[in-house]
């Protein structure tokens, strides 16, 4: 067992392998969305377009709900529903919080690889 071991020692010499995560630019750490980028963007668009609040001429991808668009709260909470079924997904709380323009709903949804 001895001269084995003596054998493997001077055929393949130890060496200490440390393992370590390589920590990744958070653009390579983020999922995205199946859905390409101008679809969503158009999407939401219509969507908006569409809601009896929101006059259509004032909407556009750097629109702010509130400040360019005159919803409330609670009409900002319908929009982000009205998002989360044309997309099939949930949208979180905290999440849903966040979502104040077009764009942030937007890059919200092109972040979500399980949205269709």
């Amino acid at each position: 067992m001895y001269a084995l071991r003596a054998a493997l020692a001077k055929s393949a010499p130890r060496t200490a392998v440390a393992f370590q995560q390589a920590a990744l630019p958070a653009v390579f750490a983020r999922f995205a969305s199946s859905v390409p980028r101008a679809e969503i963007e158009a999407r939401i668009v219509d969507l908006l377009k569409g809601f009896d609040k929101v006059e259509a001429a004032k909407v556009s991808p750097t629109a702010h709900f509130t400040n360019d668009l005159g919803l409330d709260s609670l009409d900002t909470v319908e929009v982000v529903m009205a998002i989360e079924e044309e997309f099939a997904i949930e949208i979180p709380d905290k999440a849903a919080d966040e979502i104040l323009t077009v764009a942030q709903a937007i890059d919200y949804i092109a972040s979500r690889e399980d949205a269709y």
